[in-house]
């Protein structure tokens, strides 16, 4: 049972993300921020269980990028209809996700078995959006105020959300290297 436990954790998590949507209709961004932070801290421990413990399983590489999309993107629709974000911006995110994930299905049929590793650029964009759901989240709590901070997180999600697609798009189909092991491609998470 205890080698099951980062993915009780995931599910855990994906079970938080109809809590959150449901706070964040009702605009209760105090405690919708709380459950987006202990999603987070559920989604650093369970990882760290599994490489830790080895306690990695198909499944959970299955689920945990489930998880952490279920959880970014209805965060995202829930602000972008509260208007805390820009609708646009919430496309761009969506539309280079569904991006990816095309692109990994075409690897896969074209060369098979595709291992997901996240980018460099893909970290720094996942960390970028989680930074500014969780600075809206404080500021509508009255917590903190940093308009100028907030836009420039903003900002910086937008470029490196593009950054990351035009990196995808150049490493997967502009510059394949033929004779390369096409199982270690990288791809978000």
């Amino acid at each position: 049972m205890l080698h099951q436990l980062p993915n009780l954790l995931t599910l855990a998590r994906i079970g938080a993300v109809p809590v959150l949507i449901l706070f964040l209709h009702d605009g209760r961004y105090a405690p919708a921020l709380a459950v987006f932070l202990a999603a987070g801290i559920t989604d650093g421990l369970d990882g760290w269980i599994a490489k830790r413990f080895g306690y990695v399983t198909r499944l959970g590489a299955i689920l945990d990028p489930l998880a952490d999309k279920l959880l970014i993107v209805s965060t995202y629709i829930m602000l972008v209809l509260a208007g805390d974000i820009p609708f646009w911006v919430l496309l761009l995110i969506g539309f280079r996700d569904l991006g990816i994930i095309g692109g990994v299905l075409v690897l896969q049929t074209l060369h098979g078995e595709v291992q997901m590793r996240p980018s460099p650029v893909s970290k720094l964009n996942t960390f970028l959006q989680i930074s500014l759901v969780v600075l809206i989240m404080v500021e509508r709590v009255d917590l903190l105020a940093l308009p100028v901070l907030t836009e420039i997180l903003l900002w910086l999600v937008v470029a490196t959300t593009l950054v990351s697609a035009f990196h995808y798009v150049y490493f997967w189909f502009i510059r394949p290297n033929p004779g390369a092991e096409r199982s270690s491609i990288r791809t978000d998470h």
